[in-house]
């Protein structure tokens, strides 16, 4: 029994285009972040993927990605039981929201914002480290509700934000607290996992 888990992050947003720590807050996408969604449809539909269900967080800048990929895609019937929740929203960076990074760097140094951004345990201010965001939100939300559907074999697409998609990836354990900040994922890239009776058997990215 083989199918296919796709993670993708939004295209790129406001917020993304003025270098801000966008966290929970509710950035729009830009023109180009609407159209990197499209070509991840493309790709997807090139690549004869079709999902049984579609996860996406709360933010717009991941569901309405979601949508537009699936529109063009070809598979916008989908599209009303694509499932939201605040538990796939991006990490919370707390009273970093809002401000430039290069001007944050500037204020607090450069190492300080290194361990802020990618360090797996250590909080910003008022925030979430990505140790919370996995074992907070993300494990026990895949866990409930989207593990089992790939067990059986279905096609899923969670469409979501940088790190909470770096969570799902210490979760499927390709990844660990100690590799992950050398994983990234580009705003519109879909990326693949191809399984086989819940194994994981390649893992690439649509391009």
């Amino acid at each position: 029994m083989s199918n296919y888990l796709v993670l993708l992050r939004h295209g790129q947003s406001k917020w993304n285009l003025d270098n801000k720590f966008t966290g929970f807050y509710d950035a729009k996408l830009t023109e180009q972040g609407m159209a990197e969604a499209r070509a991840a449809g493309e790709l997807l539909k090139s690549a004869n993927i079709n999902f049984d269900q579609v996860f996406t967080s709360t933010l717009q800048r991941a569901n309405i990605t979601a949508r537009l990929a699936l529109e063009a895609a070809g598979q916008g019937d989908i599209i009303d039981d694509m499932i939201m929740h605040d538990d796939l929203r991006e990490r919370d960076y707390g009273d970093l929201t809002g401000l430039n990074k290069d001007e944050t760097r500037e204020k607090y140094g450069n190492e300080q914002v290194h361990i802020w951004r990618r360090s797996y345990d250590t909080r910003p201010p008022g925030g979430e480290c990505l140790k919370d965001v996995v074992e907070s939100r993300v494990r026990p939300y895949y866990e409930d509700n989207i593990k089992k559907l790939i067990d059986n074999g279905k096609n899923v697409l969670i469409a979501a934000h940088g790190n909470s998609l770096r969570a799902m990836l210490i979760i499927l354990g390709v990844e660990t607290p100690e590799t992950i900040n050398n994983a990234e994922f580009a705003t519109g890239v879909p990326l693949v996992f191809e399984l086989e009776n819940g194994e994981i058997k390649k893992r690439y990215f649509l391009k």
